[in-house]
């Protein structure tokens, strides 16, 4: 098993079926993605990069896609979810939709390509 895996294995339900359905969402939309850590979170890692992480907290779950320009681009489109800088907030009675889940990891994916595309033309 891995750190995601591992963190997922140890909460309770619902939320433990909460955030396996969303790591496998983000596995389906970025198959390279490997189980790490990141910010001291369980993360889904691309190309040595964090990805996304998914926690739960007291108050429901928060998304975090280790770029507050993602976070910006996805919650502009989908109203009434709180955000932070680095996340978005959501819970068990208004789960965050699938579309803005998926939109959210293939931006981070886009992120992470460009960043070390950048670095590699040097």
């Amino acid at each position: 098993m891995g750190e995601v895996t591992d963190y997922i294995a140890g909460v309770d339900e619902p939320a433990r079926s909460v955030l396996e359905r969303y790591r496998a969402r983000a596995v389906a939309v970025v198959p390279e993605a490997e189980e790490g850590t990141s910010y001291g979170m369980a993360a889904l890692r691309y190309r040595g990069r964090p990805l996304v992480s998914m926690i739960s907290t007291k108050q429901g779950y928060s998304v975090f896609p280790f770029s507050p320009a993602v976070v910006e681009s996805v919650i502009t489109e989908f109203d009434d979810f709180e955000s932070t800088k680095g996340g978005i907030k959501f819970t068990d009675k208004r789960h965050l939709p699938n579309k803005a889940f998926d939109a959210l990891v293939a931006r981070r994916r886009h992120e992470i390509d460009a960043a070390l595309s950048k670095i590699r033309r040097r």
